[in-house]
């Protein structure tokens, strides 16, 4: 009987120091499930459905913009994704790489099959806002969210190349990132793709446009949204609601999200356009939406996490940016204790929007 591609476990894979093949992942499975802590459960529970033979792998896709869906994944796709990067970032076998998000996600996942396919040595940290705290030592090849790369600024002198998902990257953090030693890329993708299937360079050279990873093809429907045709991760078209300009045949700038477009008395604002703008001079967590107005129909609001305060200044402050048009000025702004988050912990702006008496 032909061996399942993804039990081909590369002979240089090692997990936190020991090397492991198909058998050993059996035992670190079961023990991991057994006694490990919660986060490290869900690690095992992940590796003995890798290693079984069944083809596909079940998933949820992050709930971000709706209710999280139930999908499968083919477990030769998420062997071809992780080639894929591989290739793109030239990882090599024994290079060191680090798992600090949670397995209960596609991005934790993949880590660990990127390090099985691939050869590299992989540590497992619990999944913390600074997960680099934990151990010090350099790594290759890092994974993260953006809160989590905003608490491991002064760390990461220790990583060769940080791959940074979940959630877009604002200006300020890419502000901050400026002048670090690793190189540092944002990434695109989702579930649906088995993470990434393109990524924008931060550091050293900055770019303003995504770049897709080997054997991506892209086109835009009759809304300017993107269409990822990945025959090798995906058996069909992804149609997606991210409203992008495509830049030739692998590239594209990131526009914002169809679905959270907000028409404010016949003018067309982008929600993440704008908060690229804030970005710089909010102190906590916030998102703009737009909310029913008898006289423009929407109008656009700030949302702001943490204690009210006087926010006179604050409007001021945003009139007075260059960048900022008249239109882009919120209306409004709310307050709330604690953004709801979705259990991918991204912000989920109409649970949130739905706690506010306007």
């Amino acid at each position: 009987m032909e061996i399942p591609i993804w039990h081909n476990i590369h002979p240089d894979f090692k997990f936190n120091g020991f090397s492991c093949n198909l058998d050993d992942l059996s035992e670190i499975g079961y023990s991991l499930v057994k006694e490990g802590d919660s986060h490290e459960m869900v690690i095992g529970e992940f590796v003995l459905d890798w290693i079984s033979n069944k083809p596909t792998l079940e998933v949820f896709t992050s709930g971000s913009t709706g209710k999280p869906k139930r999908i499968q994944l083919e477990k030769e796709h998420m062997v071809n994704s992780a080639l894929a990067t591989g290739e793109y970032f030239q990882l090599k076998a024994k290079q060191s790489a680090l798992l600090c998000l949670p397995c209960s996600a596609i991005a934790g996942k993949m880590m660990l099959v990127r390090a099985m396919v691939l050869g590299l040595y992989l540590d497992e940290v619990e999944p913390t806002s600074n997960p680099l705290h934990h151990k010090q030592k350099r790594y290759d090849f890092v994974a993260m969210v953006p809160l989590q790369v905003e608490a491991s600024l002064q760390e990461l002198d220790r990583v060769g190349t940080l791959i940074i998902g979940g959630a877009p990257v604002n200006d300020k953090l890419r502000y901050e990132l400026q002048g670090v030693s690793a190189k540092v890329y944002e990434t695109y993708g989702m579930t649906e793709t088995i993470t990434h299937i393109a990524v924008k360079e931060i550091v050293p050279e900055p770019k303003t446009y995504f770049e897709t990873l080997p054997h991506i093809n892209l086109t835009t429907d009759d809304r300017s949204c993107l269409v990822i045709d990945a025959p090798r991760v995906a058996k069909e078209k992804v149609i997606t609601n991210d409203i992008v300009e495509l830049k030739g045949a692998n590239q594209f700038t990131w526009l914002g999200r169809y679905d959270t477009v907000i028409n404010s008395g016949g003018i067309k604002l982008m929600p993440e356009i704008i908060e690229a703008k804030l970005g710089p001079m909010m102190h906590s967590r916030f998102f703009v939406a737009g909310i029913p107005d008898e006289v423009l129909g929407e109008k656009l609001i700030l949302v702001i996490e943490g204690e009210p305060f006087s926010t006179d200044e604050m409007l001021q402050k945003i009139k007075s940016q260059a960048s900022i048009s008249k239109y882009e000025v919120p209306r409004d702004i709310f307050f709330v204790k604690s953004l709801v988050e979705t259990h991918s912990n991204k912000i989920d702006r109409p649970k949130t929007l739905a706690t506010i008496i306007f």
